[in-house]
């Protein structure tokens, strides 16, 4: 009897112990990297395998939904999610831009070459150096839009370290490609206000502009969205550099031919910003890639297209999973993957 009762008081304790150990609460930390300092997250065991999430355009860590956190915790994954240089709490880089945006714009959209004080491999470089601070020798990435290009050469310039890639509504930025909508991009490019009232109604109308045209806008829940991200941090020069960096970048389609790493496309056939062959495009340029479309979706997360990012995203990783033991297993026969 003893023994039947401590089997239900231990079922019953499962949940509860999953809830805390994907606590998505966890206080925020700081890793130096460098001259960066970034501010980060880190979500379940230290000895699960280790899912990096990077953000993008503009996004800070709170803008990956913590639901989304927690289910990819409650999978058996260390989740890591980080504000990227010159966004949220993380360093700013402290001057204007090296070159200036409207100036910046023009020159790629006339193919000349445009400046940027970094570049996004600088930024992948910040991404390694996390998790070297971290201790984490191997990991998963899941990058979304400017998060998905870092993403690439993270995996080009350390192929050994990634179990696997998987890259949203993201793009090859090699030319040809369908550009996104003029009024959007008017939009990305309005970054400077004179206040918060106007910062916000400006942030808000972009996140509308950026949604699914199959759902209602709900611009009362997308201004509190922007006060929440202006009132933890505010730095539209930093995001103007960032997208220099994004203008600056050449083509990765090279890049792309010779990645090796177990590779998911998930992209979206409504997306204003990258069209749906920008993903289509970096599908087939990585050898062995999965693709998947997601009808409808935009360029944001939304709460109605969550279970099928889901959907398509956990399986890819549940397949190239390790886990802590497996792990172990896998260093003290083949050594430190370094």
């Amino acid at each position: 009897m003893r023994a039947l009762l401590f089997l239900v008081a231990l079922l019953c304790s499962v949940p509860s112990v999953a809830a805390s150990r994907c606590d998505v609460q966890v206080p925020l930390a700081m890793a130096s990297v460098g001259e960066v300092r970034l501010a980060y997250q880190s979500i379940g065991r230290d000895s699960d395998p280790a899912l990096l999430l990077l953000m993008g355009l503009g996004g800070q860590l709170i803008h990956w939904p913590d639901e989304v956190v927690a289910r990819l915790c409650g999978q058996g994954f260390r989740v890591i999610r980080f504000d990227n240089r010159d966004v949220g709490l993380s360093t700013w880089q402290g001057q204007p831009p090296s070159a200036n945006l409207a100036y910046g714009v023009l020159s790629y959209r006339l193919g000349l070459g445009v400046s940027a004080p970094y570049s996004l491999r600088d930024m992948a470089g910040d991404s390694l150096g996390l998790m070297d601070a971290l201790g984490i020798q191997r990991f998963h990435i899941l990058g979304a839009s400017m998060g998905g290009m870092i993403a690439q050469h993270m995996a080009d310039l350390a192929p050994q370290r990634v179990e696997s890639l998987t890259l949203l509504m993201t793009s090859s930025g090699a030319p040809g490609l369908p550009a996104p909508q003029a009024a959007l991009l008017e939009l990305l490019a309005q970054r400077e206000a004179p206040n918060r009232e106007a910062a916000i109604a400006q942030q808000a109308t972009l996140l509308a502009a950026l949604g699914s045209p199959q759902l209602d806008s709900n611009l009362a829940g997308l201004r509190r969205e922007a006060a929440r991200s202006y009132d933890r941090a505010f730095n539209p020069q930093g995001v103007q550099r960032q997208i220099l960096a994004i203008l600056a970048e050449p083509s990765r389609v090279e890049l792309l031919n010779r990645l090796r790493v177990p590779t998911l496309v998930v992209h979206g056939t409504a997306d204003p910003l990258l069209p749906v062959m920008h993903g289509v495009h970096v599908a087939a340029h990585i050898k062995d890639s999965q693709l998947k479309l997601i009808p409808g979706l935009a360029h944001r997360f939304q709460s109605a297209f969550k279970e099928p990012l889901l959907a398509a995203v956990l399986p890819h990783l549940r397949a190239h999973r390790l886990d802590g033991q497996q792990l172990a297993q896998w260093q003290g026969a083949e050594g430190s993957p370094l």
